[in-house]
């Protein structure tokens, strides 16, 4: 996952909303978003190289996401799946803090990253190349491959544009966002990062949605969670030749502890 938009109770009846995009090599194979087979409690995409995921949320509102920290001078070789950061979470119990806390002390067995958890609403962002842990109060966030709203050309359109469309008032339409998210164009030369890539390949990699033959945008992300705990979750996926498929479509009110959980209505 290389570009995550989270906007935290900007409107009162839209406590969460998500837009994101995965960029990955085409090669690695994963499972389009739906509840896992072995972990039916959680609902996003798979990583079938190593299990790991980009995205997901569990039916009692427990959430991660996870974007690479691109720095090549400090790549570890052979170090563990990113993804797992947050299949763990998503599995596991512990409050978000305590979570972000165990890793903070994990923090050199890992390739860069960010990672977002929390329950609901009530998010928090770690890096283990830039930490500490930060409770992400009511606002609007941008992270791409450095730092938490790093003032990269692509973070900065996105975070403006979706400003725009939240002031609105009006509701979020589900193709505006992917719009947004497929956008192709590259940043000027002068605005730049240099993050210890090719110029050719950093241009590449400063659009919104990546195109190339080898590597590119996989899939984009819709998520929101209503006032009332209804949560509405789109993944749209692509392939070299463009778009791959139905989307994948769920929508399902998220349950408090000790309740059954609800069976989400999908639509794909």
């Amino acid at each position: 996952m290389c570009l995550i938009l989270i906007a935290v109770e900007t409107r009162p009846e839209l406590p969460l909303f998500v837009a994101a995009n995965r960029d990955e090599y085409y090669k690695r194979p994963a499972e389009k978003a739906g509840f896992w087979k072995d972990s039916p409690q959680i609902l996003g995409g798979k990583d079938m190289k190593a299990g790991g995921s980009w995205l997901g949320i569990t039916r009692d509102g427990r959430i991660a996401a996870v974007t690479n920290f691109r720095d090549p001078s400090s790549k570890i070789t052979n170090s563990p799946s990113r993804g797992m950061l947050v299949r763990d979470f998503l599995l596991g119990k512990d409050e978000p803090e305590d979570y972000l806390s165990g890793l903070e002390e994990r923090a050199d067995e890992f390739n860069g990253y960010n990672i977002v958890v929390g329950v609901r609403q009530r998010l928090f962002w770690y890096s283990n190349r830039g930490g500490p842990k930060r409770f992400l109060g009511p606002g609007i966030y941008g992270i791409s491959n450095h730092l938490i709203d790093t003032p990269w050309p692509k973070v900065e359109k996105l975070k403006q544009a979706f400003s725009r469309l939240l002031s609105k008032g009006a509701p979020i339409e589900k193709e505006v966002v992917f719009d947004l998210l497929h956008d192709r164009s590259t940043a000027e030369d002068s605005l730049l990062p240099d993050t210890g890539v090719e110029l050719e390949w950093e241009r590449a990699l400063s659009a919104v949605f990546i195109e190339s033959p080898d590597y590119g945008t996989r899939s984009s992300t819709f998520l929101t969670l209503d006032a009332a705990d209804n949560l509405e979750f789109t993944e749209r996926s692509y392939n070299p030749r463009g778009r791959n498929g139905p989307d994948s479509h769920f929508e399902l009110a998220l349950s408090q502890p000790g309740e059954t959980p609800e069976e989400p209505r999908q639509f794909s």
